[in-house]
């Protein structure tokens, strides 16, 4: 992401030699991306690959600088939530894909999860109930925390934002 462009599959831009994550969790989950890979094992966690928490497919975009897409094209991206320009995901569907995830949940306990920033933002507008619409307005800063408590119908926000490691 310090390109400014579209993620592909990149490796993180800077492998931490270890970071310290949530103490006392009781199961670790990841997004199936590389990096996603590689933050998991920083924190020595021997986290399961869920599809769910994939990132949004950026389709024909990925690695693509935004100046490089069609600019009518990311207008109507970023302002209508059914919109896949790129012919990837729309971010309604990473919306519904998250929260079917967050509803599958149950007693789990603590779980740590490693996933990407659209995920975090998808995570975060379940737990609010808030419109898609604000999808673009929560920030989410590389190897930082999100964290939700409660149950299936039920999320909290609890923090975002804090500095991992």
């Amino acid at each position: 992401m310090r390109q400014a462009r579209f993620p592909v599959d990149e490796p993180l831009s800077r492998r931490p030699e270890a970071l310290a994550g949530p103490a006392r969790l009781d199961g670790f989950s990841r997004g199936p991306e590389l990096r996603c890979a590689q933050t998991a094992e920083a924190l020595g966690w021997d986290a399961a690959v869920d599809e769910a928490l994939a990132d949004l497919d950026h389709g024909s975009w990925r690695g693509r600088s935004l100046a490089e897409v069609d600019q009518n094209e990311l207008l109507a991206w970023m302002t209508d939530p059914d919109a896949a320009p790129h012919g990837g995901e729309p971010v309604s569907a990473v919306l519904k894909r998250v929260a079917d995830w967050l509803d599958r949940q149950g007693d789990v306990g603590r779980l740590g999860v490693v996933t990407s920033p659209a995920v975090a933002r998808a995570a975060i507008l379940a737990a609010l109930a808030a419109p898609a619409a604000a999808f673009w307005r929560v920030d989410i800063a590389p190897l930082t925390v999100t964290q939700l408590t409660g149950s299936p119908g039920r999320w909290t926000v609890r923090e975002t934002g804090l500095p991992l490691g």
